[in-house]
């Protein structure tokens, strides 16, 4: 006790004490009352056996140090040998020194009424505060008085003074003033005194704010203060701050930890952390907490917006619970814990959750009906939990959802929710579709679903959304649609042909002059996938404008006036392919060539040759351009040579036919890019020759398909080798030859070479490359049936097999 009073009260200084004991009466500290150990005022004073007078816990630790050490028993006083360690509580002594105490803290208290105003020194205000620490230190009584006589107010009006040090004092002060004292604490909690300490929270790093955190860790031992605490603005995610601040001193770090602890003992506290980030004592209460705090904070959960790492983490500390509470049976748990399973559900947590069984409870809660279904709000929340988890590329054919060992690929499973699709409302049917969405994006998984599709017949229920008025449940039948189109092409191309309206919406999507969407590359790509020969789904796009409208978008992507860039390459593909489709009926439709001819597709296709963006763009123009190719025989137009003279008919070897100028070296006519589609006009032959040297085996084979068309048996081949040898386009079929890259550029190649060696003079100098020879021997030896007979065409061709026709006699 003395000692707090010598801290706070200089008692070093005997004129400084006696101006203060005679100006405020206070007396002095006697001789009597002070332990001649400690050098502090006795609260249990003993008397030994010599009749001097200690502190009873000080002359009890140096009787037992002289037993330890093995000294002699004496008087710390008088150094005189003692006979016993007996002690007798010396009551008078005490009583005087309760007396005294009381007279002089009377006293303190008297000054600190008076030094109270911000008007007086700051030396006079701080002493005043170290007047009541001591008063409060003494003993839990005098804090009593301290309220009594109404210090609390006064003390916290000198938190508005202008003075730093007058300001930490009185923090300090009312922090001790409030230990272990609960009526104080209710006290700082009735007023306006715990929104004025937060305040001292946002200064920069400094003595009051030290105290500020002190004090509040202070304050926040009462359940009653720690709710205020956390109702003030701004309070927790400071103290959250300071917690794990690298500026603050190691004192204010742990303080405002310890702070933080405490005040999760309130439930209001413990959401206003989980909503700045701090989230386990949300999750320990919904670990350990009662049914009803379980309940609370699943549903605070269910609505908390978090980083996709933050629901990894939530999914790993409480997934299990949540999904335990999920199928609990009480249909408050279950709507909490199935919303809060949806805020976290995502790819990055799905293996998690499917790891931790998700998956049965969640399909049963979907399919299940009758008096124990879910509601269908809860259905939709099922839904949409299911359809996040499918993000995860797990192989769903090897989880079991049911006890007879039924998956999400299950027959059965995809025809309920087929049905489940078709007889609900749009926002369940979106989620759900996702689901299939998720599905059919895995290769293994495709097939299975395609095969409930049809068992199901559900494939124009399917197409129906595309007409669906909710953006987002249109977007996603598409993305669906697109993903089972190579595997039941056929059918889709049935079903948009023979639905009213579907076909065009289709097109108006992937036509619409906006930024480029995932809905149009997912439009697009459904569109392209459909079967390219199908000649009643091309007329009736060509009949409706369709390709129109596709070369228009085109042009305005390619220059640059479409925004969009995440999506840019498939939809342009989509395009591409799509306008592609016109060249494949060329033989069949008159319109689908006389639309060629007004559009100038060969040139289209030619520019898009060089669109290095996408590698598919490039082998998708190169296909048209082999389909066109074909075309350009039909078209050509043979001019008519005037008839020979007299003596050209009498003479006919004599006679030459004329040279009639810009006819066709190919084609032996009149022949144009835009009129017959012909590639040896507008360097189209070059730019192919470019891309037998693609990286992309695809683009070779498409560039080298369309440059064997100059080679076929209605043009003229020695003309077609020439005009390939020009281009340097013999050297990069042989190089194809000798890489071997595929099966489908081997055998192409092969092809190519033999009409090339058609040619003397290139059997000539292809006959001096012994590898070429050596690939065309393996060809002869090794290949199918067909390839073996084109490689013994070209290796007669350089002598390699001798031609025995006309050596054997015919015996018939």
């Amino acid at each position: 006790m003395s000692a707090n009073l010598d801290r706070n009260y200089d008692h070093g200084s005997q004129s400084d004490d006696n101006y203060q004991f005679e100006r405020y009466r206070i007396e002095p500290i006697y001789d009597a009352l002070v332990c001649h150990l400690t050098k502090q005022i006795m609260q249990d004073p003993v008397t030994i056996e010599n009749g001097e007078t200690f502190e009873r816990e000080a002359i009890e630790k140096w009787f037992k140090n002289c037993k330890d050490s093995g000294k002699r028993l004496v008087c710390p006083r008088t150094e005189k040998e003692l006979k016993s360690a007996d002690m007798n509580p010396s009551i008078a002594l005490r009583k005087m020194i309760e007396e005294w105490s009381a007279r002089n803290e009377a006293a303190l208290v008297d000054i600190a009424q008076r030094s109270f105003t911000l008007e007086n020194a700051e030396s006079e205000i701080i002493r005043g505060l170290s007047f009541v620490q001591y008063i409060c230190q003494n003993s839990l009584q005098n804090k009593h008085i301290v309220r009594k006589v109404g210090l609390l107010p006064r003390i916290m009006d000198m938190l508005r003074s202008s003075s730093c040090p007058v300001r930490c004092k009185a923090l300090e002060t009312l922090r001790i003033s409030a230990e272990e004292d609960v009526d104080i604490k209710e006290i700082m909690a009735e007023g306006d005194i715990v929104r004025t300490i937060v305040k001292f929270l946002s200064h920069e790093p400094s003595k009051d704010r030290e105290e500020a955190i002190s004090l509040l860790y202070e304050l926040s031992k009462s359940e009653l203060l720690s709710e205020k605490i956390g109702s003030i603005n701004g309070a927790i995610i400071i103290l959250m701050a300071i917690s794990s601040s690298r500026a603050e001193n190691d004192f204010t770090v742990e303080t405002a930890e310890k702070t933080l602890l405490n005040l999760e003992s309130s439930e209001n506290n413990v959401r206003q952390m989980a909503e700045y980030g701090r989230l386990q004592p949300l999750l320990s209460q919904l670990l350990d907490g009662s049914l009803e705090t379980k309940l609370s904070m699943a549903s605070y959960l269910g609505g908390l917006p978090l980083t996709n790492e933050v629901k990894l983490f939530v999914a790993k500390s409480v997934g299990s619970s949540l999904i335990s509470l999920f199928k609990s049976g009480n249909i408050q748990l279950t709507e909490a814990s199935l919303r809060a399973l949806n805020q976290i559900a995502c790819e990055t947590s799905a293996e998690v959750l499917i790891n931790l069984g998700i998956l049965p409870p969640l399909v049963r809660g979907l399919l299940i009906v009758g008096a124990n279904q879910l509601p269908m709000r809860l259905k939709e929340v099922a839904a949409t939990i299911l359809a996040n988890v499918m993000t995860s590329g797990i192989n769903f054919d090897s989880i079991p959802i049911g006890h007879d060992g039924e998956t999400l690929l299950s027959e059965e499973v995809i025809h309920s929710l087929l049905q489940l699709i078709s007889n609900t409302g749009p926002t369940i049917e979106c989620k759900l579709l996702q689901v299939l969405v998720g599905l059919t994006s895995s290769r293994s998984a495709v097939l299975s679903i395609v095969s409930a599709i049809r068992s199901a017949s559900a494939t124009i229920s399917l197409i129906q959304f595309i007409e669906a008025p909710q953006t987002d449940l249109r977007s996603v039948s598409i993305k669906l649609l697109h993903n089972i189109s190579p595997h039941m092409g056929n059918e889709l191309a049935d079903c948009l042909c023979g639905a009213a309206g579907q076909l065009g919406g289709l097109i108006n999507i992937v036509t619409e002059n906006i930024g480029i969407t995932e809905e149009q590359a997912d439009a697009a790509g459904l569109l392209a996938e459909l079967p390219e020969r199908d000649l009643n789904l091309t007329r009736q796009m060509l009949d409706g404008g369709a390709f129109q409208q596709i070369i228009s978008r085109l042009y305005q992507v390619y220059q640059g006036e479409a925004r969009g860039i995440r999506f840019m390459a498939p939809y342009i593909e989509g395009l591409v392919r799509i306008l592609a489709r016109i060249t494949f009926i060329l033989s069949e439709e008159p319109a689908s060539v006389e639309f060629c001819q007004q559009n100038n597709i060969a040139v289209f296709f030619v520019d898009l040759l060089q669109f290095n963006r996408c590698d598919r763009v490039q082998m998708f123009s190169a296909l048209a351009l082999e389909n066109l190719s074909q075309e350009s025989n039909n078209l050509t137009s043979i001019p008519e040579l005037p008839p020979p003279g007299f003596c050209g008919l009498i003479f006919p070897c004599f006679y030459k036919k004329p040279l009639i100028p810009g006819l066709c070296r190919l084609h032996r006519g009149i022949c144009s890019s835009k009129d017959t589609f012909c590639l040896v006009e507008g360097q189209t032959v070059e730019k192919l020759v470019a891309l037998l040297d693609h990286t992309n085996v695809e683009v070779v084979e498409a560039a080298l398909a369309a440059l064997c068309t100059l080679l076929e048996d209605s043009v003229n081949i020695e003309q077609g080798v020439s005009i390939l040898c020009e281009a340097d386009g013999i050297r990069s079929i042989i190089n194809i030859l000798l890489n071997h890259r595929t099966d489908n550029l081997m055998k192409r190649s092969i092809w190519a070479m033999e009409r090339i060696l058609r040619s003397d003079d290139m059997a000539i100098e292809v006959s001096r490359d012994r590898t070429v020879s050596t690939v065309l021997v393996d060809a002869f030896q090794h290949g199918d049936y067909t390839t073996k007979q084109v490689a013994e065409k070209a290796l007669r061709h350089i002598d390699k097999i001798p031609t025995f026709s006309g050596i054997f006699t015919d015996r018939g």
